[in-house]
């Protein structure tokens, strides 16, 4: 088939109309006219001649350009790259990737890597007049940019040598190949150097060398080609995973998913860091948390829900673990008696999600190592719970002084991980009885001492990725803490409100998705782990 044919050139006419007659003279005009009409000329001259290049070639219709636009159904197999096995060979088969690498040995071979979500084959494009492949072919497919997306059609081979740069150890004798979607010339960067690992920068500085280096901000800047990197894919699918597994998880504890609203009147967390809008003639904000409506779930008798969704959060916070918008995973649940039935709930998740990431995703984890090494997650079969005084205690002993009754900053939790493992064995706990002072307006206060609340944080390798408490059920109670907190109650009324129809005793929790995977897989940055990150400094893409 043929490349489609290149855009018409400027008539004369649409010259003139396109040019101001105040400021170009007839004889300019009339010159840029003769220039157009010979480079239309010249266009012409050159597609008659690769037509019928083109045409000379009894081949031709085995290779070139093809638009998908829905025009038919065939009865065409696509075959999965990653599928491609030594059962395969002999067999023909039809695949479509991206355009990973092209190496040309000469006007008649050429080899193509052809790259496949996570997976790559080698393809092996040779001149033979009994394959149907000629040597026009073969200069076509060279022609190609990388990162364009093709199907080629051949025969599945086992080659003489392993294959050590595609993931699978067999490769395609090439018959057909057609461009389905051409790529620019020029990348933003290249994939190889995307997927580097700092070793590889350490080696090549020692050796007197220089890599390109993709850095972050020009990663996310060209997200849609940064993602295509195999470590990208395996990071979302484990972070796919991990969600599964919290639906799965709850839903065996007759926890019911649910949806709640984003656009609410006040804030859900209290404090002023909410993006404010205009609703119709009213003003509201995006929902810091879906706390309110989650607790209304259980004033409304559901008892157990759950829900996955966007968090907004607009504090300035530019830090390697904060997003403006990220996925939250919330849960409430009606308790009988204390407050540890959450954790309870929460040991039995994590547990479960730890030990499917372990067990069913090593693949993904190796691919993810292979850029990032890390060290397996430490955890204990009953996970550990600490007082918020031990913790601080702990620090203490080992000489940081932490400001009575207040928030752990990000240095003393990571310092409060590492005693945690040195002393326990174990890099997720649960630290719990916080000081009341630093919770939300709906914490409920400790029963022995209503300075601390009945609540708790829970924490991988050093770093906190869970807020959980047993809430306020009580109407009088909940209007005074929000008061005291400085909260304009009008601006939750019905929440406020929903509690004074009779509420069982609830608590719940929430975990952000991104940083549970970004600390699973102990990478340096949450962006690592968010599609399109949102942060202070970034909207787009």
């Amino acid at each position: 088939m043929s490349p489609p044919p290149p855009p018409a050139s400027s008539s004369t006419e649409e010259l003139e109309a396109d040019l101001s007659a105040a400021t170009i003279s007839k004889k300019q005009l009339n010159k840029e006219a003769r220039k157009a009409a010979k480079a239309a000329k010249a266009e012409k001259a050159g597609k008659a001649e690769k037509f019928e290049a083109v045409e000379a070639d009894p081949f031709a219709a085995n290779y070139g350009y093809h638009e998908i636009q829905s025009k038919g159904i065939s009865d065409r197999s696509w075959t999965d790259i990653g599928h491609l096995d030594e059962a395969a060979a002999g067999r023909s088969v039809l695949v479509r990737g991206f355009a990973e690498r092209f190496r040309p040995v000469s006007n008649s071979l050429t080899f193509i890597v052809l790259r496949q979500r996570m997976s790559t084959v080698q393809c092996v494009l040779v001149a033979n007049a009994d394959a149907g492949v000629s040597t026009q072919m073969v200069r076509f497919a060279t022609s190609l940019s990388r990162e364009s997306v093709i199907d080629v059609e051949g025969v599945v081979s086992v080659p003489k040598e392993p294959l050590k740069s595609t993931t699978q150890e067999v490769e395609i004798q090439v018959r057909k190949v057609y461009c389905i979607g051409g790529a620019i010339a020029t990348l933003p960067f290249n994939l190889e150097d995307a997927a580097r690992r700092e070793a590889e920068f350490e080696k090549a500085e020692q050796d007197g060398e220089k890599l390109v280096r993709v850095h972050q901000d020009t990663g996310l800047n060209y997200r849609v080609v940064e993602l295509r990197t195999a470590t990208n894919q395996a990071t979302f699918r484990i972070q796919f995973e991990v969600e599964n597994i919290f639906r799965e998880y709850l839903s065996s504890k007759s926890f019911i998913g649910v949806h709640t609203p984003k656009l609410i009147s006040g804030s859900s967390e209290g404090g002023a860091a909410v993006f404010k809008l205009q609703y119709h003639d009213q003003p509201a904000c995006l929902a810091q948390s879906p706390q309110l409506y989650k607790q209304m779930c259980i004033c409304g008798g559901f008892g157990r829900v759950f829900e996955v969704g966007s968090i907004f959060r607009a504090e300035n916070s530019n830090t390697h673990r904060h997003l403006s918008e990220f996925i939250g995973l919330d849960a409430e649940m009606e308790i009988n008696e204390h407050y540890f039935e959450v954790c309870d709930i929460i040991d039995g998740l994590f547990l479960a999600i730890f030990k499917h990431l372990n067990e069913n995703c090593k693949n993904l984890l190796e691919i993810i190592n292979k850029q990032y090494p890390f060290e397996p997650l430490k955890y204990l079969e009953k996970t550990l719970k600490i007082t918020y005084e031990e913790g601080i205690q702990m620090l203490k002993d080992a000489g940081t002084e932490i400001e009575p009754m207040s928030d752990l900053n990000t240095e003393a939790e990571k310092k409060l991980g590492r005693l945690v493992k040195e002393k326990y064995g174990t890099e997720f706990f649960i630290l719990y009885q916080y000081p009341l002072a630093v919770r939300p307006f709906y914490t409920m206060p400790c029963y022995e001492d209503p300075a601390y609340s009945n609540s708790f944080d829970v924490f991988i390798r050093g770093e906190e990725i869970i807020s959980g408490a047993q809430r306020i059920h009580t109407h009088e109670l909940l209007r005074k803490r929000a008061i005291e907190c400085g909260i304009d109650t009008s601006t939750i009324s019905s929440y406020i409100e929903s509690f004074s129809y009779g509420v069982p005793p609830h608590g719940g929790f929430g975990v952000g998705l991104e940083r549970v995977v970004m600390l699973f897989c102990a990478l340096n940055n949450i962006r690592k782990t968010s599609l399109f990150p949102r942060d202070p400094q970034r909207l787009t893409p």
